[in-house]
């Protein structure tokens, strides 16, 4: 199993309660560009809708496959059990949840989207983690130059 796309601000920008591998409905010119690692998933994200005989989906929006030709930016279906599609906007109503996508990755020939459901990170977590890798990348600085 072997990454394509990861969503690095995903987990910057959220945190991740719980997640799902998902398939998703491809083209041919868009499994092509998976496999050649032309994917870029960052911003983009996951929307339920309703269909006409009132069953829920989730269709991902944003993404950005560098295909020859047709729509680079298409939204794609995202292929869930009922249940867990249910599950997924049972929370997303009840709260301040997201659904992200994570990563992006060839499972048996067959692509996976892992998305997650997270709840955004106030501005103060995030310094907070900057200060963090500051902290953390001059104690390191520090013992790699006392040798």
């Amino acid at each position: 199993m072997k990454a394509i796309a990861v969503n690095k601000q995903a987990f910057f920008n959220y945190q991740i309660q719980e997640n799902w591998e998902a398939g998703i409905v491809l083209t041919g010119l868009e499994i092509k560009a998976i496999r050649a690692g032309r994917v870029n998933i960052n911003g983009s994200y996951v929307r339920p809708f309703q269909d006409n005989n009132g069953n829920s989906e989730l269709w991902w929006v944003g993404s950005h496959f560098n295909t020859v030709e047709g729509d680079q930016t298409r939204t794609k279906k995202i292929l869930l059990k009922g249940k867990e599609i249910e599950r997924i906007i049972g929370k997303l109503s009840a709260g301040e949840f997201t659904i992200v996508p994570l990563e992006l990755y060839l499972k048996r020939g067959l692509a996976k989207l892992k998305i997650g459901l997270g709840s955004r990170k106030q501005k103060h977590d995030k310094r907070e983690i900057l200060r963090k890798r500051d902290q953390d990348r001059d104690i390191s600085q520090n013992v790699f130059r006392r040798r």
